[in-house]
């Protein structure tokens, strides 16, 4: 598993032409952002900004995990979303 194959992983959801749900989004956002900058360590923003909270819950979620653990699942999540786009 390499740097590489996350950057391709990164394209390759760029290309995606289905739409993803909300979830599957905040899912694979929370894993590139461990992936990239390791641990949240910004404050959690209001209830009131929904959207910037779902995506600091998502990226908090991963606390603890390891870059090349995120990155492992990131891959494998976009790997999913491809398959379920083609089938």
């Amino acid at each position: 598993m390499c740097q590489v194959e996350f950057e391709l992983a990164c394209a390759a959801i760029k290309q995606l032409k289905g739409p993803l749900s909300d979830q599957e989004k905040l899912l694979v956002y929370g894993f590139y952002k461990q992936a990239t900058q390791g641990d949240c360590d910004i404050p959690a923003p209001p209830a009131s900004e929904v959207k910037a909270k779902a995506k600091w819950e998502a990226w908090s979620q991963n606390k603890g995990m390891s870059k090349m653990d995120a990155m492992r699942i990131y891959i494998s999540k976009v790997e999913e979303l491809k398959k379920k786009e083609e089938g």
